[in-house]
């Protein structure tokens, strides 16, 4: 039997300290069934499919949003940019008051509920995926925030990173640099 065979499984704890060296980008999902609003903060947010435009992200059965939105046909997926992350840090909160009078909030003619400053995907739930107490939720967009009402300039990315908050910008980008056994082997020196 192999060394790696013979590992003993990987904890839960060894699992989470591995996703935080992970960077994820940020998003709120906000859904109402009919009894209020709600939205989550997630960073498990990922493009799944171009045509029809499809993406996926999963929701913990430990967040009270959780309930309401796995029972929606129709939700709102708001990607997020460094001017969101008090929003973000609000919905990620437990108890806060994610639609209080304090926070730009509305309803899109179709009742959904959505944070208008935020790039934001409309669409439909097309499956759920139980998986060990979480909820995966595959959604085909149906519509989202008009270009023309979107920021002028191109918005600094907000990604969660070590369980701190962090923006990306030009100090953060690396060198451009292809070495030629990248470009026939795939990969890295």
């Amino acid at each position: 039997m192999t060394q790696a065979l013979q590992r003993a499984a990987i904890t839960g704890d060894d699992f989470r300290y591995a996703f935080r060296a992970h960077p994820a980008g940020v998003a709120i999902v906000t859904a109402d069934d009919g009894s209020g609003p709600v939205a989550m903060t997630v960073s498990s947010v990922a493009s799944v499919s171009m045509d029809p435009p499809t993406l996926v992200f999963s929701a913990s059965a430990l967040s009270s949003s959780t309930p309401t939105i796995t029972r929606v046909d129709t939700l709102v997926v708001h990607l997020l940019s460094a001017q969101d992350v008090e929003l973000a840090k609000l919905c990620a909160q437990s108890g806060s008051e994610r639609f209080g009078p304090l926070v730009d909030w509305r309803r899109l003619p179709t009742g959904e509920p959505y944070y208008p400053d935020a790039h934001w995907l409309r669409g439909k739930v097309t499956q759920h995926v139980a998986v060990n107490g979480a909820t995966l939720l595959i959604v085909e967009a149906l519509e989202g925030k008009p270009r023309s009402e979107g920021p002028r300039s191109e918005p600094t990315p907000l990604v969660y990173h070590s369980r701190k908050w962090h923006t990306l910008g030009e100090r953060s980008v690396m060198p451009e640099r292809v070495s030629p056994f990248c470009l026939v082997y795939g990969r890295d020196e």
